[in-house]
């Protein structure tokens, strides 16, 4: 009988002790310790953002920029996750990807918008932009509001316009400065029915490879050559595969900054009116930084002095320009009328040559 007793004394107060120890958080003063990977749960959404390009580039800097605001200004309620440098989906299947809703954000090129949105190829047109004005009159006039209608109906929200730079031309086989220098040449490009007409009309050929296949596509020879911004030039380290350099300005590279139409209207619409406030702010920051960027690293491949560079006179701009001509008659059958008018009209700005429409 005792031993029962004692059993059962035994029992009660380790039960009690129990119960003790389960309930005496409520009476603890102290400060919680939280578990990180428990804060929000249930509360905080996820926007996944993929990119194809590095975090020290102007679209990766862009980016963290971007997170960080949005972090700040939902009290971590809505959450940005970056996945660069491809490792969720190459620039040839984020829109996809986006459209279906697997990744909620991307910020492509204008080349690998227009695979979905050919208008979007009107920003890949050669010599629309005489300088950082011109393109940021392009991002936020006429031609952005066009661009960014069209993309609703097919599932995505335009949310901004990130600049990365002027293209330049670069080649392992000489400079590039006459339209013989091309012949023959072959050149990574990015996918667009403009870029193709551009090196077709320098009597070049193409290939389009996506952007984490180009340093090892210009080292193996695959490719002669191609055209990049400075700031990808020097972050993918380009000049230890390529040995000439062409300044030209011949052509924009930027980005479309997207969203999951879906996603989208899922937020509330302070969630909304945040992420816009967020994204206005990053905008202004980016391309500036944008121009920065590439003037810091134009100087930093100055020192490193592995490419023969090579500036475009005067001359020979006009030279390439009067060649490719061409290239904007062929783009009015797949760009709009109404388009490629604000394009002429940008252009006359600045009493660029304008063929004959009539």
């Amino acid at each position: 009988m005792r031993t029962f007793i004692g059993i059962t004394m035994f029992l009660l107060i380790g039960l009690l002790t129990a119960v003790g120890f389960g309930f005496s958080w409520q009476f603890n003063s102290g400060p919680l310790v939280n578990d990180d990977e428990q804060i929000g749960l249930g509360r905080q959404t996820v926007i996944r953002f993929s990119f194809s390009v590095a975090e020290n580039t102007p679209k990766g800097l862009a980016a963290q920029k971007f997170a960080q605001l949005v972090k700040e200004k939902t009290n971590d309620t809505l959450k940005v996750e970056l996945f660069p440098n491809s490792t969720l989906y190459n620039e040839t299947e984020e829109v996809a990807a986006l459209q279906g809703g697997s990744i909620q954000m991307i910020a492509p090129s204008f080349s690998n918008i227009s695979e979905v949105f050919p208008e979007w190829m009107a920003m890949d047109l050669p010599f629309v932009f005489q300088n950082d004005e011109d393109v940021a009159k392009a991002f936020q006039g006429k031609i952005g509001n066009i661009l960014m209608r069209k993309l609703e109906p097919k599932g995505i929200v335009g949310l901004g316009f990130w600049a990365n730079g002027f293209k330049q031309m670069t080649s392992n086989r000489g400079t590039l400065a006459h339209l013989e220098d091309f012949r023959d040449l072959k050149f990574r490009i990015l996918p667009s029915k403009v870029i193709e007409s551009q090196f077709r009309h320098l009597n070049a050929k193409s290939v389009p490879i996506p952007f984490n296949q180009v340093y090892r596509s210009m080292e193996s020879g695959l490719v002669d050559g191609g055209e990049n911004t400075i700031s990808n030039i020097y972050s993918k380290k380009m000049y230890q595969v390529q040995k000439y350099l062409t300044i030209s300005n011949h052509a924009y590279l930027g980005y479309g900054v997207l969203m999951n139409k879906v996603f989208w209207e899922k937020l509330s619409a302070d969630q909304q009116k945040t992420i816009n406030e967020a994204m206005q702010e990053t905008t202004i920051w980016a391309n500036q930084n944008a121009i920065e960027i590439n003037r810091k690293q134009w100087n930093e491949l100055q020192k490193i002095g592995q490419m023969n560079v090579h500036i475009l006179t005067n001359e020979e701009q006009d030279e390439w320009q009067q060649a490719l001509e061409p290239v904007y008659e062929e783009a009015r059958s797949y760009i709009s009328k109404e388009l490629m008018d604000a394009v002429y009209e940008l252009r006359r700005e600045y009493e660029y040559y304008e063929p004959d429409r009539t």
